[in-house]
């Protein structure tokens, strides 16, 4: 029996992004902390609910990209003996706990428009349209700060998607002001509200069965099973592939063990190249870190006795 490990840490949260995360992280939270305080004033002021539960939406996606910017400044910690991966994984911790966040600021938003759906009060159109036109530019202009990069990461791909909904949401505030302004129809602010809580809950019910997953060390999404069993199977001298487990280590990260049949004629010399081989393989299937275990028939192996 043979133990082969191979460790290839692909440090994409070092220095696999286009330009400077850190930037794009700073300077989206203070647009999006500096705009919540002003969306949230005039919210009051002007007795728009729809305007306030914009800036309650926007103030978590604050907490969350302050979640996510922390996340990835641990994960550059080293190893420690106690932590033999580092702190990798709170990277996926974060984007649990902002999916949590989420559904509490939910519940909230709802919890409100309900109280003013049944007590709608006149609110002031010129107002809220001038405050979610600030709102939309700054969105999207810190939602850009991520397109590159939201592929790689899924807190960098959770802080743009919920940057994207936060513009298209200003974009729906704009709406109803200008419809108040011309027409009067005051509910239309309780309505926006409603549509913003939907848009809230579909993002975020996505970023939490991907978070939840990762954290129960359940295959990465992207990652196929029987995929993975043909690219290692089509390596010549394999004979055949059980006990796989595959999770992930980070949100940029996927690990994987293996049992490997091998014929019984190879040489240490060709099991080496046979490793080189697979691993290779597993890299091109998004797999950056493999333990493989090279077994014979002839060995009494549990997993392999049932096949």
């Amino acid at each position: 029996m043979a133990h082969e490990h191979h460790h290839h840490h692909d440090h994409l949260h070092l220095n696999g992004y286009s330009g400077d995360i850190n930037k794009a992280f700073i300077i989206g939270i203070a647009l999006n902390l500096l705009f919540v305080l002003v969306e949230t004033g005039a919210g009051i002021y002007y007795d728009s609910m729809a305007l306030v539960s914009d800036a309650g939406h926007n103030f978590v996606d604050v907490v969350s990209l302050l979640l996510a910017l922390l996340s990835l400044k641990m994960s550059k910690i080293k190893k420690r003996d106690k932590l033999t991966y580092g702190y990798r994984k709170t990277t996926i911790l974060a984007s649990l706990i902002n999916s949590v966040i989420l559904f509490v600021a939910i519940g909230i938003i709802i919890k409100e428009t309900i109280e003013r759906f049944f007590n709608p009060v006149p609110v002031e159109g010129g107002a809220i349209v001038v405050v979610a036109a600030i709102g939309l530019v700054i969105n999207s202009v810190t939602a850009y700060l991520f397109l590159k990069d939201k592929e790689k990461d899924i807190n960098v791909k959770a802080a743009y998607l919920h940057l994207v909904a936060d513009a298209l949401v200003s974009l729906g505030v704009v709406i109803s002001g200008l419809v108040i302004m011309f027409t009067g129809w005051y509910i239309i602010d309780t309505v926006i509200s409603i549509i913003i809580v939907i848009v809230i809950f579909m993002s975020t019910w996505s970023l939490f069965k991907d978070s939840f997953n990762l954290t129960i060390d359940g295959v990465p999404r992207g990652i196929d099973i029987n995929k993975i069993v043909e690219c290692i199977t089509s390596v010549e001298g394999v004979s055949e592939v059980h006990h796989i487990h595959v999770w992930a280590l980070s949100t940029t990260e996927n690990a994987l063990t293996a049992h490997i049949v091998i014929n019984d004629n190879l040489d240490m010399d060709k099991v080496a190249q046979l490793k080189n081989k697979i691993k290779q393989k597993l890299l091109d299937c998004g797999i950056h870190h493999s333990t493989l275990e090279f077994e014979i028939y002839k060995e009494n192996c549990k997993d392999l006795k049932k096949h």
